[in-house]
């Protein structure tokens, strides 16, 4: 199983509250183990003006503005950008598929600061880690469903229909979902 590039979809009753309803973009997967960037929770609190003000790059009048998110709870201090695949900042970039990339390093964020750099981006804070099998495991348990990801869903304004949008490219009706795992 290749989950780069895929949507887990987190299941009704996941068990940890980070994850509720979580769409999360999954950028490499492994025998090592997995990481992914939460795609429909905000970070809030965080003003991306105020940081590129913080990590001292200079903005420029056509400045795009892109939305922050929570990528997940390790190293939340850590910031990536998964953007579409028109960006390529040399070996800085991992290229996911042929719609998605992801850069973790400045030059994107000056880049996206002077108007320029790829067509579609988010900003993420943190990430979401998995030890080798431990998504595999997860996904057994019921915790996850997966599914292609897109750009529509992935880059889409409205984070609250990010997840019922990622079920119903499965043919789920989320009201159909129950937060109880069984076994036949």
């Amino acid at each position: 199983m290749d989950l780069c590039g895929k949507l887990l979809v987190a299941m009704p009753g996941m068990g940890d509250t980070r994850f509720e309803k979580a769409v999360i973009f999954m950028c490499a997967h492994t025998p090592e183990g997995a990481m992914g960037l939460i795609v429909n929770k905000p970070a809030r609190h965080v003003n991306v003006t105020e940081l590129l003000r913080q990590l001292k790059i200079e903005t420029t009048d056509n400045r795009r503005n892109i939305p922050a998110y929570f990528g997940g709870p390790v190293e939340h201090g850590r910031g990536f950008v998964l953007h579409s695949a028109d960006y390529q900042s040399g070996e800085s970039t991992l290229k996911v598929d042929e719609q998605f990339g992801m850069t973790a390093t400045l030059d994107i964020l000056e880049e996206i600061a002077n108007g320029n750099g790829p067509e579609t981006a988010i900003l993420m804070l943190g990430y979401s880690g998995w030890g080798p099998g431990q998504v595999e495991d997860e996904i057994v348990q019921n915790g996850w469903l997966t599914c292609d990801a897109t750009p529509e869903i992935v880059f889409a304004e409205d984070n609250e229909a990010k997840w019922t949008a990622a079920l119903k490219t499965l043919g789920i009706d989320p009201q159909s979902l129950s937060a109880t795992a069984g076994r036949a």
